[in-house]
């Protein structure tokens, strides 16, 4: 771990304390996990306190771990994933928190602190139904009006639940069940017999 590293490993132990859930260095960056309960507490604190001034965030995302781990995951199920930058003191952090409740996920908006995260969180909502408490206009963002389900969500199925027509009798779009029957795909694979530069059977 460089020094920089454990400098800021270090200032967020003194800063948080008990509010890390974990704190974990891997590939050259650093990850925190909060609980929900800490989470807009922590975000503020990231941005505000003269040891971390985080005052960026550059993205943040809804993660569905379900079937993380070939479905050996035991922990919650959603989690939003920020990814935050200190000018002030060039390092970066990722910082994550999961939403207690599998079945209806709701974590803070921290839209208050970094309001770049407007569009990001609704996009997480959209694609993973997670919600952020105080956002001031969670609409979906990518999908259409109508849509059902979030598709980014492990257990959407591929086809999804409708699809849509124009129909000229009613002069609109409209809704209907999927009709197409789900398929898996097994791709062929054809080689010559000439594969690998020389014919099976004639090595000189």
């Amino acid at each position: 771990m460089s020094a920089k590293l454990e400098m800021l490993c270090q200032n967020l132990q003194n800063v948080l304390g008990d509010r890390i859930v974990s704190l974990v260095t891997a590939l050259g960056q650093v990850t925190l996990v909060v609980d929900a309960a800490d989470y807009l507490f922590v975000a503020k604190t990231l941005r505000n306190h003269p040891d971390l001034r985080f005052d960026q965030c550059i993205d943040l995302c809804g993660v569905d771990y379900s079937t993380y781990g070939d479905g050996a995951w035991q922990g919650r199920r959603f989690a939003a994933v920020s990814q935050l930058l200190s000018v002030e003191k060039n390092w970066r952090l990722r910082l994550r928190v999961f939403a207690p409740d599998d079945d209806f996920p709701v974590v803070d908006s921290v839209i208050d602190v970094w309001n770049s995260v407007n569009w990001f969180e609704r996009e997480a909502f959209d694609l993973l139904g997670i919600m952020f408490s105080g956002h001031p206009d969670l609409r979906r963002i990518l999908t259409d009006y109508g849509f059902i389900g979030h598709p980014f969500r492990k257990d959407f199925p591929i086809s999804g639940y409708v699809e849509m027509q124009y129909d000229p009798a009613q002069k609109r779009v409209v809704y209907q069940p999927v009709t197409i029957e789900p398929r898996e795909i097994t791709p062929r694979i054809i080689r010559e017999e000439t594969f690998g530069g020389a014919k099976q059977g004639n090595h000189g």
